[in-house]
């Protein structure tokens, strides 16, 4: 088993996008042809029009790893961000407010004019969001922007599935991984959403079969990676593969497989459901804050769920209250 050491805690890689989210109405998801509750990628054209008849929105940095690293800095953690902006106002926005969660950032924006990316937010009156993306400067992340030496100085490389539909993504994906295998250092993964997984099955199956040792998924995803209905059947296949698999089961809380074992976690109560954005996200903020200091499984979950339950009772994906408050009972 590769150890967790490293003057980082985690390094994330992922989609740098600015997220613009707008609460909206059941028909507004169904009179713009959106699957409620996926995520869905726009052209700028599409994006455009979609943005004006959304509504007044709150615009914020975002993207699914960088909301990972936010949470991890929240809680005390030590993170890095690779991920690719335009060289424009937005990606100055992103820029700036990654930096100023405690998350280092200097991936160099992209010179071919690529506006930066974009994540529209539909949040309808039940919490559930779906996301339409312009991927923008985001897509043209490759290997040259992975740089080998803070993926070996980080205990954990965290890699977003969103990013997976991207071909050079994918290659900086296997730069990534194999620098960190190289340096003994550990691989995880988030499947991100179904419809990503359904896309591309079988390149998801193959590299979490061959590179990830922390797997994170929900029910509906992990079952479609092993192609079976049966979600417990799903978790024993991928434990086969991974050291450790953290599957989210919304409010049934979540169950973490490692050591051979299975452990059940609770999720934690929430007054008022709000906005679920960026749960999954904090999730594995959580998860991963516990797993870099050495937490058992159920504590890692137990922290992970906490998380999540922050950043759900209020519109955005990233903690409105500082985490390691929120956590330090637990810890001690």
């Amino acid at each position: 088993m590769r150890g967790v050491g490293g003057n980082l805690d985690v390094v994330g890689i992922g989609n740098a996008l600015v997220d613009v989210i707008a609460r909206v109405d059941d028909a507004f998801v169904s009179e713009h042809g959106l699957v409620k509750g996926s995520m869905c990628l726009l052209d700028a054209e599409r994006a455009e029009s979609l943005q004006r008849v959304m509504g007044p929105g709150v615009a914020r940095s975002g993207g699914s790893a960088a909301n990972t690293l936010a949470g991890l800095a929240s809680m005390g953690g030590r993170g890095a961000f690779i991920g690719r902006v335009g060289d424009d106002d937005l990606g100055q926005v992103f820029a700036d407010d990654v930096r100023a969660a405690g998350v280092a950032f200097s991936t160099a924006p992209a010179g071919d004019g690529a506006p930066t990316g974009r994540c529209l937010v539909a949040v309808t009156p039940d919490a559930e969001r779906t996301m339409s993306t312009l991927l923008g400067a985001a897509a043209e992340l490759g290997p040259d922007d992975v740089d080998e030496s803070v993926v070996a100085s980080a205990a954990v490389t965290y890699l977003e599935g969103y990013l997976f539909e991207q071909d050079r993504a994918r290659l900086a994906f296997d730069r990534a991984a194999s620098a960190a295998a190289g340096a003994g250092r550990l691989v995880a993964l988030t499947l991100s959403d179904s419809w990503c997984v359904d896309r591309s099955q079988a390149e998801f199956l193959s590299f979490v079969e061959s590179s990830v040792d922390l797997l994170f998924a929900n029910e509906d995803e992990l079952r479609l990676l092993y192609g079976t209905d049966d979600a417990d059947e799903a978790l024993a296949r991928a434990q086969r593969h991974c050291q450790v698999v953290a599957l989210t089961r919304g409010a049934a809380g979540s169950t973490v497989v490692a050591g051979g074992r299975r452990h059940p976690v609770a999720a934690e109560a929430v007054t008022e459901v709000v906005d679920t954005t960026g749960a999954g996200d904090l999730y594995a903020a959580g998860f991963l804050y516990g797993f870099t200091r050495g937490y058992d499984a159920p504590t890692c979950g137990r922290l992970g769920a906490m998380a999540a339950a922050e950043v759900i009772s209020h519109l955005g994906a990233r903690p409105h209250t500082p985490l390691a408050e929120l956590v330090a009972p637990l810890l001690g």
